[in-house]
């Protein structure tokens, strides 16, 4: 009985020898590996879901992810499991994550000392965590079978909230990490979204049956509205708006439940959505009519100014009403301007802006021509307002008495009736849709003289030529020195985008323009443009022009303007200059580049939104508008300001 007794006994003993022999080894970080299987069989029972109330935080390097037993996020609607193998009996699921957690935990600066709290709490707990722990998972399963309607509609506008602040989130990656970015007034979008949303109820039949739900979602459209008001930000809301729109999200989900087919939500979208482009089309029909209206309009403070400065002029000596240093003007040497224009002030600061940015204003020569009605206006302002050293001088085309309908083919065209009846006849049997080509500017013989610049200054051989919506930001005279290779223009061109090419302006079913011209050809702007006088009489392009000008009597090969026929004239005679000399767009694109703007020599109000009409784009005001003093008297009198 002895020997029986022995083997009994070192069949007991040796595996506790072998546990307490190698419990040490698992504690040691080199080989705690080992450590976890070992516990697994001994385990009491202890489940999971405790043991993921480890500081997991101090842990180094994790061999997989924890699972997460119960998720408070999703409202007590989910519950997840830990287990990899679903085959497998609970207690080696509940044993081998324990296990996981703790080789998880020793990995730690602190392990061992988290391992001993562990330990210690098995002991001490002992069966009776086993037991609260199911009562608890009972309790939660009755509750989620009780209430789990009430739960869905109480997280509904805050799932809502949530997706809107998904939808409206960008993410980027940077030095390798991602990174999430929440666009900008998330709650106006927010709000928008669900007033739209009710609308697409009140249209539904079954909601409208409703007359008390219909009642009360127009009661709360209406108090959301109220709320959103012209809030544009997220700053500008209310404090009572989260509540409003709260209460808005809480009719729409019971509208949900009373209308289920999707299909009926969709067709009315589709109706809204169709009765929306139609408005936004007559919309933008109306607001370029109404552009194209202002454009051609005349603001009071600038039909007072040339009224009061003709007064005042008629009233001086015929002694004063002369310009000083008028022996510079055919001074080839010095540096020429042309400028032909009806406005006053948009001419005043063309001259001031060049004048106050040339490094030596005494050599700058503007030379001025404006029509008879305004041709004393004109001259009163530079006499009471003379541009500094700078010499000025003020013409008429009255004055140019070989300018007439027999040499010039435009002059004729202009007077004709045919032309006087597209601008202002009220019975067109072809009206043109381009409502921007029936501005009566274009009958101006103003528009056309820059065409005839060699007859009118025969003795000069350079010419700068500047439109009046311009602004002059830097010293020009660089200009000059320019070799312009035996061209006779110099200009920016503007084939940036595709539309300002050569088939944008000009008829390329006509043989002759198709013959002549690579409708692909990069256009160029007028506005401000280097002449070279001298090779434009060698070529003669003043003939050049109205042989264009003949054909075109028609109007079948361009429509009307001064950049058709100067695209023609010009066609292989234009050399192009650096894009920084001459900027546009200002007069209609509000997205002009800023840093374009201030490397710029001359920036261009080109388009309707003149600087000087209530239209003009406010961002690019302050450029044209700082050069001129308003407390000029004349400008205070017509109550001109900034």
């Amino acid at each position: 009985m002895v020997r029986p007794r022995r083997i009994l006994a070192l069949t007991m003993l040796s595996p506790l020898a072998l546990y307490t022999s190698r419990l040490p080894a698992a504690l040691n970080p080199i080989q705690m590996r080992d450590f976890p299987g070992e516990i697994t069989n001994h385990g009491r029972g202890i489940k999971a879901d405790k043991l993921n109330a480890l500081p997991l935080e101090t842990v180094f390097s994790l061999k997989e992810p924890v699972g997460i037993v119960f998720s408070d996020e999703l409202g007590g609607l989910s519950k997840e499991s830990t287990e990899s193998e679903g085959q497998e009996s609970p207690s080696r699921k509940a044993g081998e994550h324990k296990s996981r957690v703790l080789s998880e935990v020793t990995a730690a600066a602190d392990g061992i000392e988290v391992l001993e709290q562990v330990t210690r709490r098995e002991a001490q707990d002992g069966g009776l965590v086993s037991t609260d722990s199911e009562e608890q998972e009972k309790t939660t399963g009755s509750q989620q079978q009780s209430s789990s309607e009430e739960i869905l509609l109480e997280t509904m506008p805050k799932q809502t909230s949530d997706k809107v602040v998904a939808e409206n989130s960008l993410t980027a990656r940077t030095d390798g990490k991602t990174k999430s970015f929440v666009l900008p007034d998330t709650r106006i979008r927010n709000i928008k979204d669900q007033l739209i949303k009710a609308k697409v109820y009140l249209g539904l039949g079954s909601i409208r049956a409703n007359s008390q739900y219909l009642k009360d979602l127009r009661q709360r459209i209406r108090e959301v509205q109220k709320v959103l008001g012209d809030a544009s930000k997220d700053t500008d809301l209310p404090k009572n708006a989260n509540e409003k729109v709260k209460a808005l999200e809480q009719m729409l989900i019971k509208g949900r439940q009373m209308q289920d087919d999707c299909s009926i939500v969709v067709k009315k979208l589709r109706a809204m959505l169709h009765s929306a482009e139609e408005q936004l089309h007559a919309h933008k029909k109306q607001t370029v009519l109404l552009t194209q209206l202002a454009a051609k309009t005349l603001p009071k403070g600038l039909h007072c100014l040339p009224l009061r400065l003709a007064n005042e002029y008629f009233s001086l000596d015929p002694d004063r009403q002369q310009f000083p240093n008028q022996n510079k003007l055919t001074n080839p040497k010095l540096y020429h301007y042309a400028l032909f224009s009806d406005n006053i002030l948009a001419t005043a600061v063309v001259v001031n802006s060049t004048v106050l940015n040339a490094k030596h204003p005494s050599d700058h020569v503007f030379h001025i021509v404006t029509d008879r009605l305004n041709y004393a206006p004109m001259r009163m302002w530079f006499l009471s307002n003379p541009p500094g050293k700078a010499t000025i001088e003020v013409q008429n085309t009255g004055e140019f008495t070989w300018l007439n309908d027999s040499y010039s083919p435009v002059l004729k065209q202009l007077g004709s009736q045919s032309m006087i009846d597209y601008y202002f006849g009220t019975n067109r049997a072809n009206p043109d849709s381009n409502l921007k080509y029936r501005n009566s500017k274009y009958l101006s013989i103003l528009n056309h003289l820059r065409f005839y610049l060699p007859e009118i200054y025969p003795k000069l051989d350079k010419m700068v030529f500047l439109d009046d919506d311009i602004v002059v930001k830097k010293d020009l005279t660089g200009l000059w020195s320019i070799n312009m290779k035996g061209k006779v223009n110099g200009a920016v061109e503007t084939c940036g985008e595709s539309f300002h090419r050569f088939d944008r302006y000009l008829n390329f079913s006509n043989p002759g323009i198709a013959k002549n011209f690579d409708p692909h050809a990069c256009g160029w702007a007028f506005g401000m443009n280097v002449f070279d006088l001298a090779e434009w009489k060698r070529q003669n392009i003043t003939q050049i022009y109205h042989s264009w000008q003949k054909l075109n009597q028609d109007r079948s090969l361009w429509k009307f303007g001064t950049l058709p026929p100067g695209l023609i004239t010009f066609w292989n005679k234009t050399f192009p200059l650096s894009r920084s000399w001459h900027v546009l767009g200002l007069g209609y694109n509000p997205h002009v580049n800023s840093r374009d703007i201030e490397r710029a020599a001359v920036i261009h109000y080109n388009g309707n939104m003149k600087p000087w009409l209530e239209i003009g784009l406010p961002k690019f005001r302050s450029y044209w508008s700082k050069y001129l003093d308003y407390d000029q008297p004349f400008l205070r009198e017509c109550n001109i300001n900034p």
